[in-house]
């Protein structure tokens, strides 16, 4: 028997996540919680809106086996990293995608429950922490190291051996220079073009990309 999958919310993001498990086709989706009322009993792409957190205990004692995160982020990554953190304390295990168009070297680390989106490119050396959104088109280079509930949003580039710290957010279309640390919950602005090292808990944006704010 294969894995019975719920997904944590159920926005724009999981819509890409259906069309991903679906295609990968081994895993069967039971349905979505969403936390927004006015959803509840209506469908996500003929996917069942079931209702709140709430019904995960419910969940597993009927045979849901795993969960994904179908929260996206534009910044900040703590709303995604409840969700895991919630699914692990409902006693299911994080389903890890990897989209059938996706490049992901035999000698790279995918952490539990990270999404390898259409498009992205995972080089050999790298480490992926838990809970990791590379999105599409997304690339690590090799050696790169990224840390857990971390975003790698559409089109951003890891150059080599970067490294990206918990929580840390990388936008759109972002370039990051090679050798360089981008710390815990920063966040890098939309098609900034990172050539220094960013402290934690730090915005920067521009090209090239300078701190704009301290971040919680």
């Amino acid at each position: 028997m294969g894995d019975v999958c719920v997904i944590l919310g159920g926005g724009g993001h999981a819509r890409v996540l259906i069309d991903c498990i679906q295609m990968i086709g081994r895993t069967k989706l039971a349905g979505i919680l969403e936390y927004d009322r006015t959803r509840w009993g209506q469908e996500l792409m003929n996917i069942p809106i079931l209702g709140g957190d709430d019904l995960l205990a419910d969940i597993f004692a009927r045979g849901v086996n795993c969960f994904v995160v179908g929260l996206g982020g534009t910044g900040n990554n703590q709303p995604r990293q409840r969700l895991y953190d919630l699914g692990l304390a409902n006693h299911l295990k994080p389903l890890t995608i990897v989209h059938p168009a996706a490049v992901c070297s035999r000698w790279a680390k995918i952490g539990a429950g990270s999404q390898l989106l259409p498009g992205s490119i995972i080089n050999a050396g790298a480490v992926i922490g838990v809970n990791v959104i590379v999105n599409s088109g997304g690339i690590v280079e090799h050696d790169c190291i990224v840390g857990d509930h971390v975003h790698i949003a559409t089109g951003a580039k890891l150059a080599s051996t970067v490294r990206v710290g918990d929580g840390a957010h990388i936008g759109a279309g972002a370039t990051v220079r090679q050798c360089l640390t981008i710390g815990e919950r920063a966040i890098v602005g939309a098609g900034a073009v990172v050539v220094k090292n960013v402290l934690a808990h730090t915005v920067v944006a521009g090209v090239p990309a300078r701190p704009l704010n301290i971040v919680a």
